[in-house]
């Protein structure tokens, strides 16, 4: 075989091999996992998923592969919510505590009352500022959590983007893209014997920095595992 067909031969392998690399994504990432879990090999483990799950198990097999999901980025949309949330939530805040400065003088008042019917007067105020300030509060404390919720959600967002793309990008919530999903099932044997299927979640980002016309395309990681038997 001379050296040309020896070249073509190379080149054709080396694209077959980068095809079945980019078709099977998830095989090779969770192939690479299991095999530095084997090895206990945290700091390999550590830049593959968020949060990294530990086994001591005997081998895995791939069950199903779902269809990929290709979704908008959220994460503007995600900050916006948390601006908004942010921004009701402190204006509750006055609103709440002039219900309760309200509610403070009309209850000293009631106190210092002199006659029955100033008192009978007075409570009836006391009730009415009451049931408005018990309100307010409801409606600042669910403000709160509403914004609570939307914070982390955006933080974890945040976070697992600049995982994939493997940076730590400040102006991460302004960038436009895509985000890819799969999920994997897989049937995991430990070492004594039992074994158990978990739904493994990936994802990958492909985003572009619109500010300085940059793409920055990520990285299949793995998300969370989700125990399924």
């Amino acid at each position: 075989m001379n050296r040309k067909v020896l070249s073509i031969f190379g080149v054709v392998l080396l694209v077959l091999a980068i095809n079945s690399c980019s078709s099977n994504p998830e095989k090779g990432l969770l192939d690479r996992y299991f095999n530095s879990l084997a090895m206990k090999d945290t700091t390999t483990l550590s830049t593959m998923a968020i949060s990294p799950a530990q086994f001591d198990f005997e081998s895995y097999e791939i069950i199903s592969i779902s269809e990929e999901v290709v979704e908008p980025f959220a994460l503007t949309d995600l900050a916006a919510k948390e601006d908004g949330l942010k921004k009701q939530q402190e204006e509750s805040v006055g609103v709440t505590l002039e219900a309760r400065d309200e509610l403070d003088v009309a209850i000293f008042e009631r106190n210092n009352a002199r006659s029955r019917t100033a008192r009978a007067a007075a409570q009836r105020e006391v009730d009415k500022l009451q049931e408005a300030y018990d309100k307010q509060r409801e409606a600042h404390d669910q403000l709160t959590k509403d914004y609570n919720l939307a914070k982390e959600a955006a933080s974890k967002e945040e976070e697992i983007a600049n995982f994939s793309l493997g940076g730590d990008y400040p102006n991460i919530r302004d960038f436009i893209g895509d985000v890819h999903k799969k999920d994997v099932e897989v049937k995991i044997t430990m070492k004594d014997g039992q074994s158990n299927n978990y739904r493994i979640f990936l994802r990958r980002y492909m985003l572009e920095d619109e500010s300085m016309n940059m793409p920055h395309r990520g990285r299949w990681i793995i998300v969370r595992f989700e125990k399924l038997s």
